[in-house]
């Protein structure tokens, strides 16, 4: 059993060779993504994938966003199912090499899985969460139509643990396996983690099996909000629990160390946070969009927006790693409303902050009542400039068709949590 902090040396490069080995993978992907997609072929059509080598040169590239996928595999399911975003497929109808699995999320919108161990590269993060050979992980992570189990049971096998596949609901059933086979490792939801702690104190007062539970004492635990509360509960029963920050299109993006301070990037992506509606990056700090371009060869994704928030967290990981760290999620990033019977959209505030350069920021707020909507553009300016307020009022008048109020503040005072779009109607 490995007594190393660190999955591999990756971990702990120093951040200059670690970025230009991510700048000259990058150029390689471009090229990959060009030859081997048609979706790429034709949104990369005449860039020169060798000048996509640095954090500059990849931010002038279109973003990929949910919506488009699902768009462009609707439009292709007789010949792509996937979209023409993948090189590996079946049936000799998509890509040269072999998907060993699909599966579907809501929309639908369907995920390849291709032959590489630990395809999702989930490893690294049990890895910091304390997982070890040769232990036995009880994965409650769905096993049917969506990636998560299959996600966790990967990386546990490349590290050589074994993993009872309990998937979603049956809480007796899993408790009566837990009680049976004692693993030392939960992954899977917090919620239903608590669930199963709290369902085995229960039975525990009536038929002494409370037990059930206390062969479990580390987990990793991602798919929703992991509260300070839950992690200090679970720790005075035992429990050391860790979080990772995944998706179904992308695999592991992040994930928690023993030093329990923000989320380190994983080795395999290259992470933007830019401004919500736009391809923008912003500064270290600022709350903004999470934007991944994967180094997955079989699924290469370029500049996909996660349409999740977060923000880089400065300075170095005390645990000895050395990438890049983000705060974690932060709220949900495609934000919308619909204001007098037309709809407004964060990539239309994004647009007036790019028209007018002496704009740092900008918030759209909507307020009133129902039917009786008021907005409100409050901008960052550092040196108001006469007349600024008037021409903003005629450029959103003419942007969306809707007439608002202009409020200029000072740099600095709007909140930094990344919205800019925010609804104070009364709905009642």
């Amino acid at each position: 059993m490995s007594s190393s902090p660190f999955y591999d040396a990756l971990e702990t490069r120093d951040p200059q060779l670690r970025e230009q080995a991510l700048m000259a993978a990058l150029a390689r992907q471009i090229v990959h993504a060009q030859l081997e997609t048609t979706a790429y072929r034709e949104l990369l059509a005449g860039v020169d994938a060798s000048r996509v080598n640095s954090r500059e040169a990849l931010a002038a590239l279109p973003l990929t966003r949910k919506s488009e996928l699902l768009a462009r595999q609707a439009a292709s399911r007789e010949t792509d199912a996937l979209g023409g975003y993948a090189t590996v497929g079946w049936g000799g109808l998509m890509g040269p090499r072999l998907a060993r699995r699909v599966f579907q999320s809501p929309g639908p919108l369907y995920e390849p899985e291709g032959q590489a161990s630990d395809y999702w590269r989930m490893a690294r993060a049990l890895y910091a969460a304390g997982f070890r050979a040769g232990d036995l992980v009880h994965n409650s992570f769905s096993y049917h139509l969506t990636p998560a189990g299959s996600m966790m049971e990967g990386g546990a096998h490349a590290l050589g643990c074994s993993v009872f596949p309990g998937g979603v609901g049956n809480t007796e059933l899993q408790l009566q396996a837990v009680a049976d086979l004692r693993p030392q490792a939960y992954a899977g939801t917090p919620s239903f983690l608590k669930i199963l702690m709290d369902k085995a104190a229960e039975q525990g007062s009536v038929d002494g099996k409370g037990a059930a539970m206390r062969s479990v004492r580390k987990a990793l635990l991602s798919g929703e909000a992991f509260p300070a509360a839950l992690r200090e509960w679970l720790a005075e029963r035992g429990v050391a629990a860790y979080q990772c920050y995944a998706t179904a299109d992308i695999g592991l993006i992040a994930y928690e160390t023993s030093a329990r301070e923000g989320l380190v990037l994983d080795e395999g992506v290259i992470l933007e946070i830019v401004r919500p509606g736009s391809g923008e990056p912003v500064p270290d700090g600022e709350v903004g969009e999470v934007v991944v371009t994967t180094l997955n060869p079989d699924y290469p994704l370029i500049r996909f927006a996660t349409g999740d928030l977060s923000a880089v967290l400065p300075g170095a990981c005390p645990s000895g790693r050395s990438n890049t760290r983000i705060k974690g999620w932060m709220g949900r990033a495609d934000q919308s409303a619909k204001v007098r019977g037309m709809f407004v959209h964060a990539s239309q505030v994004a647009q007036l902050v790019k028209q007018f350069p002496e704009l740092t920021r900008a918030r759209l707020l909507i307020e009133g009542e129902m039917a009786q909507d008021q907005m409100r553009l409050q901008v960052e300016v550092a040196a108001p400039l006469e007349g600024l307020a008037e021409r903003l009022a005629v450029a959103v008048r003419e942007l969306t068709k809707l007439r608002a109020e202009v409020e200029l503040l000072a740099s600095g005072a709007l909140p930094n949590d990344g919205r800019v779009i925010e609804d104070r109607r009364r709905l009642d």
